[in-house]
């Protein structure tokens, strides 16, 4: 009965060669080396090896000495070492632990068990030799540029030069995802170029784009690499032999590019640029240009140390390797380009989960909206819910939140409710740990909970705690929810954070003093973050949202006259800040009251002082009750029709302005500068 020693067996490919041994092995017993706190990791995937009651765990590490095991090695016939750094951005101490140290121990286990060692090198030992690299070369004066091609040559080297070893080499070339399923398992050589091209998705097809002379490149998919290395692992007399798993035909960049860019929809080359790859070659000599160089590739998404070593200068040599292996032929890239390209836009593109462009439904999206129990926030909840999104409803009411909920799935909603105290920065700090592990994750973030005061600053001298408390919510409280959520939306890459600001942003009215301060800082605010997360894309709306009738200015009877949305209107307008995604939203008032700020300061200024003067505090700031049926709570009468009042009179010029936006607004839009 055979028995295997593998290491790297939990590995990429590792995984796909351990089930090729149990399949065609079939007494066989595999021992995996694996790592004592990757125990319950690898008791989860042998359950899905076909034949796993034969695979066993060996305890150790294989950077550390001796392979770190703590009981002897079992009896073996063929050690398999897949284990390595295989990382080309690692540095030389990292690479040289796990390739030299690890291979080195390796071999003294092989030595010491009689087993035939299957060492996993590289194509990468051909370092920049230029023409044919035979299986049979191997040091033949070539440059190693990178840690990974000098701890990869050392490795090899010791091994070639072990006299009480029996060994066989094998040197895949660049390994890509499966070609029947796609799959892969992280971002790696060629993989970094995706989301390049997937920019490019956009354009029209017809587009012709001349491509840089970037040479030849050679990449193999992972089922066959498996399968090659089974097959020759398990045949006898190929001792001392090396192996190349290559494509037998170099491949140039342009016919890479070709069949990514059909599956991605972009538009395909036509043709290379002569000369361009010794020029590039050349200006990389001139000083500051490396630096311009890496900034680039940073910017794409490209490691500076992965992109001058996906091309090649050799060519492979594989012609007695496909004579072993008659009847296993290595795919064409174009034949399995399309399943590579889906299962990474599915499964690694770091930008998958932002949407395209406009979202017209919120189906399978997440959004947590803040003050859910009641006015703009309920509405919004049951405005995206009806949309498809899963609403996470946030509030510090429990019970009023829960009523709100229920009324949200009454309504076909997907609702779930989280009481929660936004001032509180435990409370904060819980709530995001229980819905990101609810949830997996936030796609969008509603901060509408907020505070209003109408007050002069002169009746506020003694209550400091009116600016203090508005901070706490308005501003301190969104904050803190979004520094919470930053993180998760940066992994994710995509997050959008609508701020319900206010018209008063930018009316300045007076008696808001402690408002507008606590709106205008979280704009403020938001519009920097919006810069510093631009490439993770996260991005900020702010509403400048116009009196909407709310228990919140039920207070005050003066508004009582105005023509003011609902929060069913409203709500229509935070759903719009959640599809297109805008900077800001405004009013026309609110653009007006900006423009006459900028051009007659004066003017303004003498104006809000009149409206001052006029219009004087309401009973709540004078210190009158309200609120009868408990905090937070209007009366019918406070959310009644707007009554009768000398601003009534004003009512067809100010309903224009203050409703939401109509066709006219719409039109508006292409105008630089308005947000309605």
């Amino acid at each position: 009965m055979a028995s295997f020693i593998v290491t790297g067996g939990t590995g990429f490919l590792g995984r796909r060669v351990v089930q090729g041994i149990l399949d065609n092995e079939p007494d066989a017993t595999v021992h995996i080396l694996v790592r004592a706190e990757s125990l319950t990791k690898f008791d989860a995937l042998a359950t899905q090896w076909r034949g796993s009651e034969r695979v066993v765990p060996l305890v150790g590490d294989l950077t550390a000495d001796g392979l770190g095991l703590t009981e002897p090695a079992p009896p073996a016939e063929h050690i398999i070492h897949l284990g390595a750094v295989y990382d080309m951005t690692a540095d030389e101490d990292t690479a040289h632990a796990a390739n030299v140290r690890g291979t080195n121990s390796v071999l003294a286990l092989a030595q010491q068990l009689d087993a035939v060692l299957h060492h996993v090198s590289s194509v990468a030992v051909a370092g920049d030799h230029r023409g044919r690299f035979f299986e049979e070369d191997f040091d033949l004066g070539q440059q190693l540029t990178s840690p990974y091609h000098r701890t990869k040559f050392a490795a090899e080297k010791m091994v070639r030069e072990s006299r009480d070893v029996r060994w066989r080499v094998y040197r895949p070339a660049i390994v890509v995802g499966d070609s029947r399923t796609g799959e892969m398992d992280k971002i790696d050589g060629p993989y970094y170029f995706f989301p390049a091209i997937a920019s490019l998705g956009g354009l029209p097809a017809e587009l012709p784009i001349p491509l840089p002379d970037l040479g030849a490149t050679n990449v193999v998919p992972v089922d066959y690499v498996a399968s090659a290395m089974v097959e020759l692992v398990r045949r006898p007399g190929l001792d001392g032999r090396t192996f190349h798993l290559v494509n037998p035909r170099p491949q140039p960049f342009g016919e890479i590019y070709g069949a990514l860019a059909t599956a991605a929809g972009a538009p395909a080359g036509v043709g290379l640029l002569p000369g361009s790859r010794r020029a590039l070659s050349g200006l990389s000599h001139l000083p500051g240009v490396p630096t311009v160089r890496d900034f680039l590739l940073e910017r794409l998404g490209i490691p500076a140390a992965v992109a001058p070593h996906v091309s090649f200068s050799a060519e492979f040599v594989s012609d007695s390797t496909r004579a072993l292996l008659r009847g296993l032929t290595v795919p064409e890239f174009d034949s399995y380009a399309g399943r590579l390209w889906e299962y990474w836009r599915t499964n690694l593109d770091p930008d998958r989960h932002r949407p395209a462009s406009s979202e017209e439904t919120f189906t399978g999206r997440i959004v947590l909206i803040t003050g859910a129990s009641s006015g703009i926030g309920l509405a919004t909840a049951h405005a995206v819910a009806r949309r498809g999104a899963t609403v996470l409803m946030v509030a510090r009411g429990r019970a009023e939140l829960e009523a709100a909920a229920e009324a949200v799935r009454a309504d076909g909603g997907d609702a779930h409710a989280y009481s929660c105290d936004i001032t509180d920065a435990d409370a904060v700090d819980a709530l995001v740990a229980t819905v990101l592990a609810d949830h997996g994750g936030v796609d969008y973030l509603v901060n509408n909970a907020g505070r209003s005061i109408r007050r002069s600053v002169l009746n506020s001298t003694d209550r400091m705690h009116d600016f203090e408390r508005t901070m706490a919510v308005n501003y301190f409280g969104a904050v803190r929810l979004i520094l919470a959520l930053l993180p998760s939306m940066r992994e994710r890459r995509f997050g959008h954070i609508v701020n319900i600001s206010s018209i008063a942003v930018q009316t300045k009215v007076p008696r808001f003093a402690a408002y507008v301060a606590s709106k205008s800082a979280l704009d403020n605010f938001s519009e920097i973050a919006a810069v510093e997360n631009r490439d993770a894309g996260i991005t900020f709306t702010s509403v400048r949202m116009p009196l909407v009738r709310t228990p919140m200015i039920a207070p005050t009877d003066l508004y009582r006259s105005l023509p003011v949305p609902d929060p069913a209107q409203a709500a229509a307008i935070v759903v719009r800040a959640l599809a297109d995604r805008p900077d800001r939203i405004d009013t026309p008032v609110g653009t007006f009251a900006q423009a006459v700020e900028l051009l007659m300061p004066s003017v303004k200024r003498t104006i809000m002082h009149q409206g001052y003067r006029m219009f004087g505090e309401s009973k709540a700031a004078s210190g009158a009750t309200l609120r009868p049926e408990g905090p937070g709570a209007a009366t019918a009468d406070q959310l009644a029709e707007p009554a009768r009042s000398p601003l009534t009179v004003l009512s067809p010029v100010l309903l224009p302005l203050m409703a939401l936006p109509g066709p006219a607004a719409r039109m508006a839009r292409v105008v630089p500068g308005l947000h309605w």
